[in-house]
């Protein structure tokens, strides 16, 4: 974890897997959901979550049926403003568009 002027940076593995137990229709969906709520679990005091566009592509870059099983993002969380905001940490995938 390292910080700056009160934000603080930490690198996160979230397993998406969970998404596949349901129907296959709103995989992507629900992954982002999941994600959503991972961030709020782990930063209780933030208010907002901000998601960034690349992490959201990236969840479905294979379309809504297929996301991937996980994801790695850098989760940054401005104490002074409560809110989390979400990047792509790094994806092989993301960067070959």
């Amino acid at each position: 974890m390292s910080e700056e002027k009160g934000v603080e940076k930490e690198i996160h593995v979230v397993p998406l897997r969970r998404v596949y137990y349901g129907r296959r229709m709103n995989r992507a969906d629900r992954a982002l959901r999941l994600l959503k709520k991972y961030v709020a679990r782990h930063y209780k005091e933030a208010e907002r979550i901000i998601i960034h566009p690349a992490v959201n592509d990236f969840i479905w870059s294979r379309g809504r049926e297929k996301p991937p099983r996980r994801v790695v993002v850098e989760v940054r969380f401005n104490k002074e403003e409560k809110v989390a905001e979400v990047l792509l940490a790094r994806s092989s995938r993301a960067t070959a568009k």
